[in-house]
């Protein structure tokens, strides 16, 4: 009789959480539960939360103002800050294919008490909520949307809560189009290769944006969205899981150093790795800035001492193609013409910005030199990866990524952490898992078949597919006890295996 009633107590429970689900959120508790915390709200249903359906991924710039309404400074009236419909491409390989439509809300809006009046979130509430909540970081200076293809589109369908913020920062804006030089009426500008003429402004290089806040969002974030399905479900989540690639991936890391009270695990895509004892960008960056344009004097040969030097830094193997396309002829030089100057420029000058960047030169810069300049290690400190998880973490990381090369920030950060168990991982409840995708690069974008205007890759791995199944065996693993397979090489082709035939790491960087 006790075993009967028992069975009908867990039954009316799990009827009333599905009748409560089923109910659906709705637009007024939402708006009514944001009302002292964002401004600028916006909640709209839409009958399927995927990012394919029309309006759920707003068109690129389609904000060109602040919070407050004033508006965006920059050349073509602040263009470029904000850039969702870009933004959701650059992580991703495209849309997640599901064939469930997921009806429900979505909110986006600015957090009230962000001074900047730049800080923005995004939440999607199923109407078929199955008590879980995923938070996502963003990569780059990208916007709340950046995980839209890779990461919203994968677990809202399977009944999640997504959440997701822009770091505390919009993207960046346009300064000069033609200018030779740095324009002297903006000090804090990067110009986007060492051949252009085209100047940005990062917002995220302002005085009052350090990189500490990348941390503080995604942890506001994650406490917003857990109180907003309480005010729509009448339930906290019985889960929460935080993921993000690149700038985004260090901020699951760091979210699952720091607040265990909110995440139950997490899975970094690629993350950076800081360390102000090495490595971080500001020594790895200089190499690759210094020795590429010699690599490409010497017509991409990879036995030449620019090549060596580039490798010696940590950086994989080039991909050159047989002919030029687009003017472009190898992987080196995607990502010089894209993330190799901009991406130290940015860090140089939050972190060191005395330097003279393009007068010294940044492929000159010497870390070992500056790091005695004041702020420097003390900032580069307080944004440090520490590897001291407090809850299940897995990194998949590309052997191919020539932006955050494996051996300098995947590895490091899985040094990090053994450094702090001190070998026993595995009888660690956080325990933590390291995938190397061989052949995957950092940019999803670059795989795959030249066209006539833009060169890519068919050699190259996409890593989108492993990092989603990375999240399913988290979950596994968190819910239900199953245990994590083993670290290990995912070789060319193959998947992440609970017996692997290369455990630990991948042996070779590239496989023709």
């Amino acid at each position: 009789m006790r075993q009967r009633a028992s069975a009908l107590g867990i039954s009316l429970l799990a009827l009333c959480w599905t009748t409560a689900s089923q109910a659906g959120p709705s637009c007024v508790d939402l708006e009514q539960f944001l009302l002292d915390k964002a401004v600028g709200v916006t909640c709209t249903r839409f009958s399927d939360l995927r990012s394919t359906t029309p309006g759920v991924t707003p068109a690129n710039n389609s904000i060109l103002t602040f919070s407050d309404g004033t508006p965006l400074p920059g050349l073509f009236g602040g263009i470029n800050g904000y850039q969702p419909t870009t933004d959701r491409t650059v992580i991703s390989n495209g849309p997640t294919p599901t064939s469930t439509a997921v009806p429900g809300i979505q909110v986006t809006g600015w957090f009230k008490d962000d001074a900047t009046k730049q800080a923005r979130f995004l939440l999607r509430l199923p109407d078929e909520w199955n008590g879980r909540l995923v938070v996502a970081g963003s990569s780059g200076t990208r916007s709340e949307h950046n995980g839209d293809w890779a990461w919203s589109d994968y677990v809202l369908p399977k009944g999640y809560a997504y959440a997701s913020q822009n770091k505390g920062v919009l993207n960046l804006f346009l300064v000069s189009l033609d200018s030779a030089t740095q324009p002297a009426s903006n000090p804090l500008s990067c110009r986007l290769n060492q051949t252009s003429k085209t100047w940005v402004q990062f917002y995220d290089n302002d005085e009052d944006k350090p990189f500490t806040q990348w941390t503080d969002y995604m942890l506001k974030t994650a406490s917003l969205a857990q109180n907003a399905l309480k005010a729509s479900y009448n339930k906290f989540p019985r889960r929460t899981y935080a993921v993000g690639t690149s700038n985004g991936g260090y901020q699951v890391r760091r979210a699952i150093e720091e607040a265990p009270n909110l995440f139950d695990g997490g899975v970094d895509w690629e993350g950076t790795f800081v360390d102000p004892a090495g490595p971080n960008l500001l020594i790895d960056l200089p190499p690759v800035i210094k020795y590429f344009p010699q690599y490409v004097a010497s017509e991409f040969n990879p036995d030449s001492d620019a090549a060596k030097a580039i490798r010696a830094a940590g950086y994989p193997p080039d991909i050159v193609a047989p002919a030029a396309v687009a003017g472009l002829r190898s992987l080196w030089e995607r990502y010089n013409a894209s993330f190799w100057e901009v991406t130290m420029c940015q860090w140089q000058k939050r972190f060191d910005p005395t330097y003279d960047t393009y007068g010294a030169g940044l492929g000159n810069y010497d870390f070992t030199a500056r790091v005695a300049t004041p702020g420097v290690y003390v900032d580069l400190a307080k944004v440090q990866t520490t590897g001291k998880i407090k809850k299940p973490l897995i990194t998949v990381a590309g052997t191919m990524d020539a932006l955050l090369p494996p051996e300098r920030h995947a590895r490091a950060y899985e040094r990090a952490v053994n450094a702090s168990r001190k070998g026993n991982n595995d009888q660690r409840s956080a325990q933590y898992r390291l995938y190397e995708v061989q052949n995957g690069n950092h940019i999803e974008d670059y795989v795959g078949v030249s066209s006539a205007t833009s060169l890519r890759f068919i050699q190259l791995e996409v890593i989108q597919p492993h990092a989603q199944k990375a999240f399913d065996l988290l979950v596994d693993h968190v819910e239900a006890n199953k245990p994590l397979p083993p670290s290990q090489c995912i070789p060319k082709g193959a998947a992440i295996s609970a017996n692997p035939a290369e455990p630990g790491h991948c042996a070779s960087l590239f496989v023709p």
